[in-house]
């Protein structure tokens, strides 16, 4: 039996049982936050997530006799879907680790406090992973990479890392969602059945004033910035120079990852190929930080533990300390356990067909046009933070109001456009989702740090809304019907 047999046997929950685990989840994380600090993610998040799926599974099990086994079905299915992300989370820690070593980071690092002026630096930097992130379809990967460097640079010319952390993903995802070779963007128009460069076009309402106001809060933020001392920074610099052999050679490793992203290599593929180039760079160019790494033995080991465990350098001072240190495969470790108890969660919360329950009630609010959309980012956005997965979010939206959206007369593009810029943008903003667990480990920021500054981010589901109420480039046809006839039975079942 499968996992949508299985679902089909299961009854829809009343609205109030459905939203107990959703409760019990937000004030259990509440009470978290304010125990453990930014420590919250090493292990109290994860329990209460588990503490909420045993709710959820309580209920439907005690209530309405859904057994164990359909269930674990649903666990398991939800878990599945998230195997890709976890294999690439585990070679993006190594990457980390490779590319610091090699000095690929400390060289950006250093060069980039060379020519990009503080006053100018965060717009700067949201700029540079648009570019990066619109090239290669991948805001993981812009952060691996360029926004790891970016980090540093910000840290040593004094910025906080919460705005640093914020203007890196700001750019990274306006490039992941306007980007053709992004698999959100494509499955968003796919499961809307929008063509993937209408869908783009139309994304462009309200993505560029978005990241138009975005840039220019960066640049105000940036001339308002009191820039680091020359003393400061030169420490910094001569610091770098004093373990790194930094040339502008070992920029070849990231020239060559984007390339083969830029070719379609599949990242995974491409991150381990990029790691072991850095390895190899690492063993000819910084032979002495491999010695280092391994408490004086071989380079190779030095190497091998830079790819999977943590490697720090031995610098007084503490800013260069952070700068140069890595955690490689090892410190994916923590997100991987939030991502496995946030799809425990998801997975129950959909098999059992609480999500449907909760849904319906946006449905119901659908009146018009701006409810309608309105409607469309509620739920993307719930299901973002229930299910903390992307992918799931979007499939989820998409084919909800499919029927919605026909029946009122309006075009796919409005649908796939709502959904993008409630799911995709978000997503980095949920600590406990995949996107936001993975960046914050990355960016070492917690996402409650960057989340106030990701100001693109926020900006979009507002101004989707907004364009509504405006009716700007919306679209009605003559014989669209109003939704006193839409009701929660076309939500699509499990």
């Amino acid at each position: 039996m499968n996992a949508d047999t299985a679902c089909k046997r299961i009854p829809t929950p009343s609205i109030w049982l459905s939203l107990i685990p959703i409760v019990s989840l937000i004030v259990m994380l509440f009470f978290s936050v304010l125990s453990f600090g930014i420590d919250t993610l090493s292990g109290a998040s994860q329990l209460t997530l588990l503490i909420s799926a045993g709710i959820a599974a309580s209920i439907a099990m005690g209530v309405y006799k859904i057994t164990w086994a359909q269930i674990e079905q649903s666990i398991v299915s939800s878990i599945s879907m998230v195997m890709p992300s976890i294999i690439l989370l585990l070679f993006i820690g190594a990457l980390s680790g490779a590319w610091m070593c090699s000095g690929i980071v400390p060289g950006f690092i250093y060069y980039g406090m060379k020519t990009i002026h503080p006053k100018f630096f965060l717009a700067t930097a949201c700029i540079v992973c648009a570019i990066v992130s619109m090239m290669t379809g991948s805001s993981w990967t812009t952060i691996a990479t360029i926004g790891l460097a970016l980090i540093g640079i910000g840290q040593a010319q004094g910025f906080d890392v919460g705005v640093v952390a914020g203007a890196i993903i700001s750019g990274s995802y306006f490039g992941d969602k306007m980007s053709p070779l992004s698999d959100t963007t494509v499955l968003a128009s796919s499961v809307t059945n929008t063509p993937l460069f209408k869908h783009i076009r139309y994304m462009t309402v309200t993505t560029v004033p978005a990241m138009v106001i975005t840039l220019i809060i960066f640049v105000l933020l940036g001339l308002n910035h009191e820039v680091t001392s020359t003393e400061e920074m030169n420490l910094i610099s001569n610091g770098l120079l004093s373990k790194f052999n930094i040339s502008p050679v070992i920029f070849i490793v990231p020239f060559f990852t984007i390339l083969l992203i830029a070719l379609k290599t599949p990242s995974t593929i491409a991150l381990f190929l990029s790691s072991l180039m850095g390895i190899a760079f690492a063993l000819y160019y910084q032979p002495d930080i491999l010695t280092e790494i391994a408490g004086g033995a071989s380079r190779v080991k030095g190497g091998v533990i830079a790819l999977y465990g943590e490697a720090t350098l031995d610098y007084t001072d503490k800013t260069l300390k952070e700068l140069t240190g890595s955690h490689g495969m090892k410190g994916m470790l923590d997100t991987i356990w939030l991502i496995l108890c946030a799809m425990i969660f998801g997975g129950i919360m959909k098999g059992c067909k609480m999500l449907d329950a909760i849904t319906s009630i946006f449905i119901k609010m659908i009146k018009g046009r701006i409810s309608m959309v309105a409607a469309t980012v509620g739920s993307g956005i719930f299901f973002n933070t229930v299910l903390a997965d992307q992918y799931l979010a979007i499939i989820l939206t998409g084919g909800m109001y499919v029927p919605i959206y026909s029946s009122m007369g309006y075009e796919n593009r409005l649908l796939s456009r709502t959904t993008e810029d409630a799911v995709t943008v978000i997503t980095p903003l949920i600590p406990w989702s995949t996107c936001g667990m993975t960046q914050a480990t990355m960016l070492n920021v917690p996402t409650v740090m960057y989340l106030p500054y990701s100001f693109f981010n926020l900006l979009c589901p507002l101004f989707t809304i907004i364009v509504a109420v405006i009716g700007l480039g919306i679209k009605r046809c003559a014989n669209a019907v109003f939704p006193n006839a839409v009701s929660a039975s076309n939500t699509p079942q499990s």
